[in-house]
């Protein structure tokens, strides 16, 4: 097993797994494990051995999304930022990508998942995009991807009020594809399936299933971060950030 710091890499049967491996800090996001993660799924695109990825995590919870600490020390404000490297590096992930989420998965730990060719989810998962809570705005793609997933209704709900929903709501949208009590056990039997399947053809086949998309999302995307990036730097932000440090310091 590999450690890139606080992304676990290891390669078992053609199935890559990489595991977010801060718990103690919710696995929230800093930009060494944006890094890591983007170096990961680009090393993987370009690996024969490898068939597919499973995405998942340690201890309780999926992500806490990005640390604020860190977030707020170094802004991503640049397109070749960690995170740009990383999103980037999840919107041409050519393979199959897997996740296995239980507990919380907040932010870019609900975005990610829009990208993913199947989700599991633990009974236990919880949903959230508090980006406007935050001062800030939508980003990976989400608010082109979310609201042609779930609706507009539900999609600006969900955005507007940073209001978190379950597995069941998860499930009953289409952002996961089931829920099971070990869903990391699930994701490695269907990642174990995949490998076992002509791989160019199931290359093929997930672009086609994105290729209307493909453009779309990416410009998307572009323009999100471009908001986001100006956002970050805005009194609103920093005054939400402060109060959410605030509450978190209780």
């Amino acid at each position: 097993m590999g450690v890139m710091s606080e992304i676990l890499s290891s390669n078992d049967n053609r199935v890559l797994t990489l595991t977010f491996n801060r718990p103690e800090k919710m696995n929230a996001l800093t930009r060494s494990m944006y890094s890591g993660l983007a170096n990961g799924l680009n090393d993987a695109a370009g690996d024969f051995g490898i068939r597919a990825v499973v995405l998942t995590s340690a201890g309780d919870h999926f992500t806490a999304g990005n640390d604020i600490n860190d977030f707020m020390n170094n802004p991503p404000t640049s397109d070749d930022s960690e995170v740009a490297q990383f999103l980037a590096a999840l919107l041409n992930f050519p393979k199959p990508l897997i996740a296995a989420v239980k507990g919380n998965a907040v932010g870019v730990g609900t975005t990610m998942l829009l990208h993913c060719d199947v989700v599991i989810a633990a009974p236990t998962a919880n949903f959230s995009m508090p980006f406007a809570s935050l001062g800030l705005v939508p980003e990976a793609g989400s608010s082109y991807l979310f609201p042609q997933l779930v609706g507009y209704q539900r999609a600006a709900r969900i955005f507007m009020t940073g209001e978190s929903f379950d597995a069941d709501s998860a499930l009953n949208m289409g952002l996961v594809a089931s829920i099971a009590s070990d869903p990391l056990r699930e994701a490695m039997e269907i990642a174990n399936h995949i490998a076992q399947q002509p791989p160019q053809a199931m290359i093929n086949t997930k672009a086609l299933l994105k290729a209307s998309k493909h453009d779309a999302v990416a410009a998307v995307m572009k323009a999100e971060f471009e908001l986001f990036s100006l956002a970050l730097q805005s009194e609103e932000a920093m005054e939400a950030f402060m109060n959410f440090m605030a509450k978190k310091g209780k």
